[in-house]
């Protein structure tokens, strides 16, 4: 089945996941820069970490519009590398903290960058044939995220949970893109990497969907078995083209 039908005039494309790490969660990126690092946790603890960090960031204003992704990245690492030492499971100094901090962060800024030059001929080309939008579950500095990574040009508008008050899977998230792309929900098509965050709800509106499938955040979210008839399952975004 043809990831784009004729009868598409616009495409929806999620952010996190899809555009900047090939379908994989960014946990497992950001597990790998544990790894990189030598921060002597197992995956559990780290998991843990991670949603502690994932909860006070959008609980508190940490990151700024002005943040760029390695900004960001870099307050992230802190929040976690804090409760890590928090709860005792090491008892490294702090220049050490920092240390691993600045290594995991780099290296998922890498990651990303890696991810967003395979992604920039197709969001090129795209972009020629259709308008594009993007709808993230995110900080309130996308923008500036997709600015400094060199893509923003490509979109006609974002839709971001943080400015909005509305988080994915809600599907006014996405019904919100389709209305700024001025089209029907038939018309639009839906590219993303969460089954749940994003197929489903784009679906439920009537948009056409893409699935980028990648190891996500838990087995669950693995299992096709709810994923749509008529959603297109991909693994890279060249797929699209």
């Amino acid at each position: 089945m043809a990831a784009i039908s004729n009868n598409i005039k616009g495409i929806i494309f999620d952010y996190g996941g899809t555009i900047d790490s090939r379908g994989v969660h960014w946990s497992w990126v950001i597990w790998d820069g544990y790894r990189k690092a030598q921060v002597p946790i197992s995956l559990e603890q780290f998991r843990e970490a991670y949603v502690f960090a994932e909860r006070e960031l959008a609980k508190v204003r940490h990151i700024l519009p002005s943040d760029n992704f390695l900004q960001l990245l870099r307050k992230k690492m802190t929040i976690e590398l804090q409760y890590v030492e928090q709860q005792n499971w090491t008892d490294a100094s702090q220049e050490q903290l920092v240390e691993w901090g600045e290594i995991i962060a780099q290296h998922c800024y890498a990651e990303a960058k890696q991810s967003i030059a395979e992604a920039l001929p197709v969001l090129e080309t795209l972009s020629s044939r259709f308008p594009l939008m993007l709808v993230s579950n995110f900080y309130g500095n996308i923008d500036e995220v997709v600015r400094d990574l060199g893509i923003r040009h490509f979109f006609k508008g974002i839709i971001e949970s943080a400015v909005v008050g509305i988080r994915k899977p809600n599907p006014t998230l996405f019904r919100l893109g389709v209305d700024a792309l001025e089209l029907e929900a038939e018309q639009v098509l839906v590219v993303g990497d969460s089954l749940k965050k994003d197929i489903l709800p784009a679906h439920s509106l009537g948009c056409a969907t893409a699935w980028m499938q990648g190891p996500g955040w838990t087995e669950d979210e693995n299992d096709a078995i709810d994923v749509p008839a008529d959603t297109c399952r991909i693994t890279s975004l060249t797929q699209l083209l």
